[in-house]
């Protein structure tokens, strides 16, 4: 599409998303999908590798769909779909299959957090979760893959998976390169500011997601570790709660972390933590309202889930083509 070069991303609907997913990830995509043809699919493939209540699921699918566009992901500049819609990322996950090995899938970090953290069902689809995740990426031709630390090693199997083919057959898949985004901001667990704030925390009062009503995310913020003295600055070693709630404040009052410094001059830990999640609840309320009136637009969503999926399968099916006839599946 005009010469852009290709962004995939996917996101799986069982996410509940913190602000620290916000800053450090949708905010990102907002300026991305100017500059890229971005692909951004809801995987919901991937989440039944865990077992799922299926209306659950598809509420879940669809509130996703609406979040991105509350958060300012514009349909019209961005191919935006639900995974399962394309039954190409299930056929090439098969043929790639063949291509990968069982001691690389088993090595796989997130494979090996996952089966002990769901001792109970340690499926085929738990192991085989980063050749789906190659299948995606490598459908669509992508040059880029937004990624986070934590999928870094998937992103190495998918370029592993891609050379392998590529080097027995001829060139096919473009090989992806990582776009390991430079984030502003760091967001901390409101209750242990060492770590990153995240969808798994064990202390649900850690984590502010996006779904927060307002007094959920002022009781949160209230509750949150300071540290310390009474001085609120900008110290990360030495007052690592302070200035991770300074920093909250300053990306989402839209401020500096000196400006932020300033307002917060001589005033007491109480009042500082209450700014700081009216802010965020501020912030927050604009995009709850907006995801709610489009979840109650359903044919509106389901427009944009099925244009984005004809024009996904249109360009999957492509690469799929190719890839048949190089493995040499007689086709009519």
């Amino acid at each position: 599409m005009d010469g852009k070069k290709v962004l995939y991303s996917a996101i799986q609907p069982t996410n509940n998303l913190t602000i620290g997913n916000y800053v450090g990830a949708i905010s990102n995509w907002l300026k991305l999908q100017n500059d890229y043809d971005c692909f951004f699919a809801i995987a919901d493939m991937h989440a039944i590798t865990v077992r799922q209540e299926p209306a659950a699921l598809r509420s879940k699918t669809l509130a996703m769909l609406a979040l991105y566009i509350a958060c300012g992901i514009d349909p019209a500049k961005c191919c935006m779909y639900i995974q399962s819609h394309v039954p190409a990322h299930a056929e090439l996950a098969w043929v790639l299959n063949t291509f990968t090995y069982v001691g690389e899938m088993e090595r796989m970090t997130q494979y090996k957090d996952k089966a002990a953290r769901h001792a109970e069902n340690v499926n085929m689809g738990l192991m085989d979760y980063p050749v789906l995740m190659a299948a995606d990426i490598l459908l669509y031709q992508a040059q880029f893959v937004p990624v986070g630390e934590d999928q870094r090693q998937h992103l190495e199997i998918a370029r592993d998976i891609a050379q392998r083919f590529n080097n027995i057959y001829s060139p096919t898949f473009t090989v992806p390169e990582g776009l390991f985004l430079k984030v502003g901001a760091k967001i901390g667990d409101l209750q242990d500011p060492s770590k990153k704030m995240s969808k798994s925390a064990e202390n649900p009062n850690g984590s502010v997601f996006l779904s927060d009503d307002r007094d959920t995310v002022i009781r949160k913020f209230r509750r949150a570790v300071t540290d310390s003295g009474s001085e609120i600055v900008f110290d990360p070693a030495n007052k690592p709660g302070v200035s991770n709630l300074l920093t909250v404040y300053s990306v989402f009052a839209g401020k500096t972390v000196e400006e932020a410094e300033r307002d917060f001059a001589g005033k007491g830990y109480g009042e500082f933590k209450l700014a700081v999640g009216e802010a965020v609840a501020d912030r927050l309320a604009p995009v709850q309202a907006e995801q709610a009136r489009l979840l109650s637009d359903r044919e509106y969503l389901n427009g944009i889930l099925k244009s984005g999926a004809e024009r996904a399968a249109r360009t999957a099916g492509r690469t799929l083509s190719k890839v048949y006839k190089k493995v040499g599946f007689y086709q009519i």
